[in-house]
């Protein structure tokens, strides 16, 4: 098979190695195990069995040349039935932000459920041991009190919202949860938003804005629930045993949808899902550096090519 990495598809002025040095790892496994690997510095399409791009684009992103070249990569290997490799950002992220191993996660054609293979359709609990060893986590205990809300928001203007406000959907929420519980409300904005700290205000009685210098475990610590749209701190609080409300109106684009609640009316009494075949399901997209380099993940990824 040949195997294409575009890092052209990288922000030109990025300055964050790990971005480039996951297109050139995957290459080097894939010549690992005998198959053909490219790396392409152009802004030329390549016919290739799969095309490696870092992050992903949508329909409403900027019309920047690097996410025009991650659109237009996808829509060729659609067109000509073939695979789109996407890196995405690690679920287990919050465990250690330093990301020592460089653990990401890797689907064909798409991010979200309904439009990705996450290489799930086959389990192999060896996967998450191995992903527990390396960065610490195991899934807690169910809490059994809780003081506040958590409200986990997503970046403004990302793609996993599909162009909806989070400052009208966050106001929003709020005054569902009000019709259900008197509990406090703890509101916490995306990390990685720059922005957040200018437009995320609001003066609503028994509302607070964490502070995002803490990890999400300290919110974690003393949370009844924690409400989502689809975003990646709905995997934190199942993992450390905190209930989830999954808001997505299209339960399809959350990571943890089997697992989550998703209606406001049961947040006094959210059900305790099982979560162990979900953190093992979870567990079959994420991949560090190692494994890309002695070709052990391409290995596992490349059956699923033609399927």
């Amino acid at each position: 098979m040949k195997v294409v990495s575009y890092l052209s598809g990288i922000p030109p002025k990025n300055k964050n190695l790990e971005k480039p040095a996951i297109l050139r790892n995957f290459i080097q496994g894939v010549k690992k195990v005998g198959d053909i690997g490219v790396i392409n510095n152009s802004m030329n399409l390549v016919p290739c069995d799969v095309a490696v791009i870092q992050g992903f684009t949508h329909e409403n992103g900027k019309r920047l040349p690097h996410l025009q070249l991650r659109s237009r990569v996808l829509d060729y290997q659609k067109k000509t039935k073939n695979r789109t490799l996407i890196a995405d950002s690690n679920l287990f992220l919050y465990a250690d932000t330093s990301n020592p191993h460089h653990y990401l996660r890797y689907s064909f054609d798409g991010v979200f459920n309904n439009t990705g293979f996450y290489f799930d359709k086959d389990i192999d609990p060896i996967r998450w041991k191995r992903i527990s060893h390396d960065t610490g986590l195991t899934l807690k205990d169910y809490r059994s009190s809780g003081e506040y809300i958590l409200i986990c928001l997503q970046r403004n203007g990302g793609w996993s919202m599909r162009g909806l406000d989070v400052m009208q959907w966050v106001t929003s929420v709020i005054n569902q949860i009000k019709e259900y519980t008197d509990r406090p409300i703890v509101v916490r904005g995306h990390p990685g938003d720059k922005k957040a700290a200018q437009y995320l205000k609001l003066n609503i009685p028994n509302v607070t804005i964490s502070d995002l210098s803490k990890p999400i475990q300290e919110d974690l610590k003393n949370a009844w629930a924690t409400i989502t749209y689809n975003s990646s701190p709905g995997v934190a609080s199942l993992i450390e045993g905190v209930p989830v409300f999954a808001l997505d109106p299209n339960p399809n684009y959350s990571q943890y949808s089997e697992v989550a609640n998703h209606d406001l009316k049961d947040i006094e009494n959210p059900t305790l899902f099982d979560r162990q075949d979900w953190v093992e399901r979870i567990s079959m997209s994420h991949w560090k550096f190692s494994e890309l380099q002695s070709g052990e993940a391409w290995n596992f990824m490349k059956t699923y090519v033609r399927q």
